[in-house]
């Protein structure tokens, strides 16, 4: 019970963002300036970013290091749409609400085994991770998509980069925070400073994780203080 929790909350979370930066509605497909929202491409193009923290490509760096921290960001921005994908259908289609979701994404195939210890990247090639990644970017290219396979694909997918339950949660709420930060700092205007001071801003919220900060209000309150320093 205590993990389909985890997986309400987070929903809320994201409920408020897109609610936040996107009008209330956006479940029709559009944003308040009448935008259309495809989050099938959102999944897709965060998977692209998440593929370029390996070193792929056989004619540059190829004896780079996986980048894992940006591997972890990039999980969870993708967990971001997933979870918008899943508030779009559950609304337009008047399936259920909020809990409703969070339960049926709890009955998903692959959720216990999400809830314990996740794997350790290395234990892995980099093609057999990048090749879960485009199972994922295949299912979000076509016009037909089940919800719940695409949920199964990105259990395994997490796992294997080191990203249980626990650990999204975790990331999630921070990064959650930085997204309503970056919004409320001019992000959707083209102001908004993502390097401060030479450092992503991604970078500068896993340090005030990796802190102990937790909270959202702490969490907040320790961007903006960073912030105001940025040149």
């Amino acid at each position: 019970m205590q993990y389909v929790r985890l997986v309400e909350e987070m929903l809320k979370f994201q409920q408020k963002l897109n609610d936040d930066t996107n009008g209330k509605g956006w479940e029709s497909g559009l944003t308040a300036q009448n935008k259309l929202i495809s989050w099938k491409r959102c999944i897709y193009m965060e998977c692209a970013e998440l593929i370029d923290s390996f070193a792929w490509k056989h004619w540059k760096a190829i004896s780079k290091p996986t980048n894992k921290e940006n591997v972890i960001i990039e999980i969870v921005d993708i967990w971001h749409f997933i979870m918008s994908l899943g508030l779009e259908n559950y609304t337009s289609k008047k399936i259920g609400d909020i809990h409703q979701l969070a339960t049926d994404i709890a009955s998903c195939s692959g959720f216990s085994e999400f809830c314990k210890d996740a794997y350790h990247i290395n234990q892995y090639n980099i093609y057999e991770i990048i090749n879960d990644v485009e199972v994922i970017i295949n299912r979000c290219s076509g016009f037909d998509i089940n919800f719940f396979d695409l949920v199964k694909d990105y259990f395994r997918l997490a796992l294997k980069c080191g990203v249980n339950l626990g650990v999204l949660f975790e990331m999630y709420m921070g990064k959650n925070v930085l997204n309503k930060f970056r919004q409320d700092n001019g992000y959707k205007e083209g102001t908004y400073k993502k390097l401060w001071n030479g450092v992503e801003d991604n970078v500068v919220m896993g340090e005030i994780l990796a802190s102990g900060i937790n909270s959202p209000e702490q969490i907040y309150s320790a961007l903006e203080s960073k912030y105001k320093n940025v040149k």
